[in-house]
């Protein structure tokens, strides 16, 4: 089954005059821990589900996650699943995705804290951030997923709406596995297909992503990370039915650990990320058009104007928007890169720039 679904982030224009700006960007290659390994996570228990328990209700460890998108005029908000007392979260990719600030509060301590980007792995909708400051928070407890059956009972937690304060509780029942879905973010058009995931009739909202799917024991077995875009809230072609999609945990925590460990490698990204500077588009040959370009960026600095279609990047051939970013994508802050480019005149112009800092992508 392959379905298309709805990303349950929550974004919101902020009333300030901005253009909306697309970055294409990369990660850095230092881990903002200083390389240092993660603390200890404790490993997932194993415990039988009875069909007719019922559903756990809230439990510790969640963190309303809360963001500013400065260069594309919008406020994000979404969940996180606190991983370590010392202030490790892990949450979806797309909740911090264009982060310039992020901010997290502890549902339990009802503490907010400055937050910033530990690593994300693009490709599985993962990100871990740390809360600066943070100590003695209360961990989620993760459970085994591969316990879980269809008709399972289980509880979503998150922060539903972006309206902060005590997490919205939902319950519902586990409908199928390892379900294959592409996850569409409304916001940019983006995308990705994700696989193994579980699916179920928690009715989860925008501002849940990243939030847990409880077993009956109150254990994290899935990352709430979408629903199906033909079960809008409120507008259900069939009434009373939802689908609700999350991320097994054991598969989250592997990558999360990874991030925490700062193993960067072909999907997963670490620390800072580097930017261009550049919104494009698919050109009418190949390569990336040129639809915006961001002031005081690299880009701009280099001359590259509005209509230009991007040929080259670090001496490799750029086909495609897709590839482009995948290029970047081997780059971090600092880098030094040869861009090449035709104008709409069909001139063809090369600079070497400077990659500048730039919000994860």
């Amino acid at each position: 089954m392959n379905e298309v679904f709805e990303r349950r982030g929550l974004r919101t224009a902020i009333p300030t005059v901005l253009a909306a700006l697309l970055l294409l960007v990369a990660p850095g290659c230092q881990a903002l821990n200083g390389g240092a390994g993660p603390e200890d996570v404790p490993p997932p228990v194993k415990t039988p589900v009875a069909k007719h328990e019922k559903p756990s209700g809230r439990r510790p460890g969640v963190v309303n996650i809360d963001t500013e998108q400065g260069l594309n005029s919008t406020r994000a908000a979404g969940t996180g699943i606190v991983m370590e007392p010392s202030g490790l979260v892990l949450t979806n990719n797309h909740v911090i995705q264009g982060a310039t600030t992020i901010k997290g509060t502890d549902t339990d301590n009802r503490r907010s804290y400055t937050a910033q980007i530990v690593g994300y792995d693009r490709q599985s909708d993962i990100a871990v951030i740390r809360l600066y400051g943070a100590s003695g928070l209360k961990a989620a407890v993760f459970g085994d997923p591969s316990s879980v059956g269809v008709g399972d009972p289980v509880t979503a937690v998150g922060n539903a709406g972006g309206k902060g304060g005590t997490p919205t509780v939902v319950t519902g029942k586990v409908t199928s596995l390892d379900q294959t879905v592409t996850a569409r973010d409304d916001s940019d058009g983006t995308s990705e297909r994700l696989t193994g995931m579980i699916e179920t009739s928690a009715p989860i909202r925008p501002g849940d992503s990243g939030g847990p799917l409880l077993n009956t024991r109150g254990r994290v077995i899935g990352i709430n990370t979408a629903a199906s875009a033909s079960f809008t809230v409120g507008k259900s072609k069939q009434k009373g039915t939802h689908r609700g999609y999350a991320i097994p945990s054991d598969r989250a925590l592997s990558i999360a650990r990874q991030i925490a460990r700062g193993q960067a490698s072909a999907t997963v990204h670490i620390g800072q990320t580097a930017m261009l500077g550049v919104k494009v588009r698919a050109g009418a040959s190949q390569g990336a058009q040129v639809v915006e370009v961001v002031p005081g960026t690299p880009a701009e600095e280099a001359g590259v104007p509005t209509g230009a279609t991007i040929i080259s990047l670090g001496g490799a051939v750029v086909d495609s928007p897709t590839t482009l970013t995948g290029l970047m994508l081997a780059h971090h802050p600092g880098d030094t890169v040869r861009l090449e480019w035709f104008t709409a005149q069909g001139a063809r112009m090369a600079a070497t720039l400077r990659l500048a800092d730039g919000p994860p992508q």
